[in-house]
């Protein structure tokens, strides 16, 4: 009744009118449902939309029928073969007016009411329970062609069913699936891959130029090919010291033969007539005095006024060693100035400042490692005793011209020896190993009397005390000891006295020359520090503390604080600062005198001063010995 009403309406109104009807379902009491027009005007066309309830039967959904106007109804007949012709294209065939207007019409027919809505939500909950009424696919009657019709029929056909967001997402996915495949992404993708994989690294096809049979290729070093030039072979080149860390045994240097060996100058004729005669000049030399001049504070300003009175020019600076000097002595001659330096290559020059000719200078190797320590003899100046790291101690004797053997050692690296008595007929010698050798001149042999453990890893330096000659102090690695040489044993000596006040590396200990009753430490801690030893106890407390810049580097000789033999309370070290120069300090931290001049461009490592006249010998690491003397002073 509701489509007969519907069509009467249908055939009675003007077609002017552009409106829409569509039948919607209006739930009662009873289930049973009303259909009541809605009229909607669309791009001046009239559609009729049906709804036609449906039920659920066995969990299945029933056959969906399709309502028709009676108008569509006559004319199925007539336009069924072209539906069944047309359904396979009929998504392609949507005009550019119905893609247009699709946004719109489909809004507007498709959508239903909130009524309809809600109605479908409820009855989509009762599904299960009773038959529910769905919405089928619209019936539209649009006053268009026939194309049109059958385009909009079929695609009102997809949403049969389906909620306005199921309606809306369907299209989006459909819209978007449209547009990426007109972006024709995967033909691209393909063509890219295909282009990665023909894209191969070009090869070079450049032609290596075939080399002629009498052709000279390029220039090679034949020392970094290790051959010989011109088939040539080299002569052995002589083995050469390698200069190493002070406190290791350098095993690859070669031993000098055991014995006696000639003092024989390397760079002078030893038949030479006046070699001999500075020999028997250096033989002949007085004794020095025994008598000591005490000098105490009242007398510092005098000893200010001598020290100033030092200077330096040409005539006192030559090169006395081939290598870096290690250590130094004067001799102890008021009348001639005699200078002895060892090198780390183990040449110790001598150098006479009396003879002003060429013929200075004279260099001996009696030792083939460094010379870590060198004394003039305090009883027999004429001797002159060496120490080096070879594990030889050497004694050469001007009046025989000879360097003998006094103690020999190849399996510990001696580091530094001490005169036990003044006849200088016994000797202490530490060891980098931390031994003490007690060796008696007098006895036959080269071996050493006693061997004692010491409580130290390492012993740079040794010094006995100048009165109690039983007691002797050692440089460690980072302590000072203080040893009583009666108390020593072969398994572990116990030191009387511990300083460990250092923090860093020590390179130095000495008592002072005249009592002992101070002792001056150098450490790598940029200090100087002195210590009251006037009472060997328990404890020897720290009187002064100097900081000064004691870092030399890997190249240059460790300073050595040393004591002035003719002031007891002054001491003399080298400086890194500039100008060069040597620094006199005293036991309260004062500086006493700078020792400056413009012949003095180097760092003097090691200084020496003479035990009774104002002479300054300073050796640096190039083998320079810097000497600082008075104006009235004669060579």
């Amino acid at each position: 009744m509701s489509g007969s009403h519907a069509e009467s309406e249908e055939k009675a109104g003007p077609k002017q009118c552009p409106q829409v009807q569509v039948n919607e379902y209006k739930e009662n009491g009873s289930n049973a449902y009303t259909l009541r027009p809605i009229q909607t005007t669309t791009l001046g066309e009239t559609a009729k939309v049906y709804l036609s309830p449906f039920s659920l039967s066995n969990s299945k959904l029933a056959l969906f029928k399709l309502s028709r106007s009676p108008s569509e109804n006559n004319s199925n007949n007539a336009v069924a073969h072209k539906k069944t012709d047309r359904k396979k294209t009929c998504r392609k065939v949507l005009t550019s007016k119905m893609k247009a207007v699709s946004s719109k019409a489909e809004s507007l027919v498709l959508k239903p009411s909130l009524d309809s809505h809600s109605e479908i939500t409820q009855l989509e909950h009762k599904s299960i329970a009773q038959p529910l009424p769905v919405l089928v696919a619209p019936s539209v009657d649009m006053e268009l062609g026939e194309d049109h019709r059958l385009d909009l029929n079929l695609a009102c056909s997809e949403y049969v069913g389906l909620s306005p967001y199921e309606r809306k997402r369907l299209k989006n996915i459909r819209e978007n699936a449209n547009f990426f495949a007109s972006l024709q992404l995967s033909e691209s993708a393909a063509r890219l891959r295909d282009m990665i994989k023909k894209r191969q690294p070009a090869e070079s096809k450049r032609k290596m130029p075939k080399k002629k049979e009498n052709e000279i290729g390029c220039r090679r070093s034949m020392r970094l090919l290790k051959v010989d030039p011109l088939e040539i072979s080299l002569p052995e080149a002589p083995i050469q010291p390698i200069l190493e860390e002070e406190n290791e045994i350098l095993e690859l240097w070669p031993l000098l033969p055991p014995g006696p060996l000639e003092m024989s100058p390397e760079n002078k004729d030893g038949s030479n007539e006046l070699f001999r005669a500075s020999l028997k000049t250096w033989a002949e030399m007085s004794k020095i005095s025994k008598e000591r001049i005490k000098e105490g504070l009242s007398s510092l300003k005098s000893y200010k006024a001598n020290l100033s009175g030092m200077v330096i020019n040409e005539a006192t600076v030559r090169k006395v060693t081939r290598g870096a000097i290690s250590s130094m002595a004067l001799h102890p001659s008021q009348v001639r100035t005699l200078v002895a330096a060892g090198a780390k290559s183990g040449q110790i020059g001598l150098w006479d400042l009396t003879q002003q000719n060429e013929d200075e200078i004279y260099m001996f190797y009696p030792h083939s490692q460094p010379v870590s320590c060198l004394y003039f003899s305090p009883s027999n100046p004429a001797h002159l005793l060496s120490l080096s790291y070879d594990g030889t101690l050497r004694c050469g004797d001007f009046s025989s011209a000879i360097f003998e053997e006094v103690y020999r050692n190849e399996g510990s690296s001696p580091s530094s020896f001490t005169f036990l008595e003044e006849e200088a007929s016994t000797l202490l010698v530490g060891h980098w190993d931390g031994h003490l050798s007690l060796v008696d001149r007098r006895t036959p042999g080269t071996s050493y009397e006693k061997f004692f453990n010491s409580s130290l890893e390492k012993i740079r330096t040794i010094h006995v005390h100048p009165v109690s000659r039983q007691y002797f102090i050692t440089a460690g690695l980072r302590d000072v000891h203080i040893y009583d040489a009666r108390c020593l044993n072969s398994k572990r000596s116990q030191p009387l006295i511990s300083l460990t006040k250092h923090s860093k590396s020590i390179a130095s200990a000495y008592f002072s020359p005249v009592t002992g009753n101070r002792v001056v430490t150098t450490c790598a801690d940029c200090k100087l520090r002195v210590f009251d030893s006037s009472s060997l106890s328990s404890q020897i407390p720290l009187l002064t503390t100097i900081r000064h810049n004691t870092i030399t580097g890997r190249w240059l000789t460790r300073f050595q604080a040393v004591w002035d033999p003719k002031q007891e309370d002054c001491f003399i070290v080298g400086s890194m600062a500039h100008p060069r120069r040597v620094e006199v300090f005293h036991e309260t931290g004062k500086s006493v005198h700078s020792f400056l001049g413009e012949c003095l461009v180097s760092v003097c490592s090691l200084n020496v001063m003479h035990p009774t006249r104002y002479v300054l010998a300073g050796g640096n690491s190039s083998g320079r010995v810097h000497v600082f003397m008075q104006h009235q002073e004669s060579f």
